[in-house]
């Protein structure tokens, strides 16, 4: 194991264990060890299906409609 490796392994030993198996499913995958990186609730799943539709159909917002979010949130 290389140096790096071996910091990286000693902090995420810190971590809560939710993202200790982040990081596992992350280096598993890259490995080829495991293939299922994400997860997403039916929720997610959903938001991701109807935004792929949107962009299949070519729905996008408009310059306008960028602006005006943009606009919303600038100080």
């Amino acid at each position: 194991m290389t140096k790096r490796l071996e910091q990286a392994m000693d902090r995420a030993r810190s971590l809560p264990a939710y993202m200790q198996d982040e990081i596992a499913s992350l280096v598993l995958a890259y490995a080829g060890e495991d293939k299922a990186v994400l997860v997403l609730t039916p929720e997610e799943e959903a938001d991701f299906l109807e935004a792929r539709g949107e962009m299949e159909r070519s729905e996008f917002a408009d310059t306008a409609a960028v602006e005006a979010v943009f606009a919303k949130y600038r100080g």
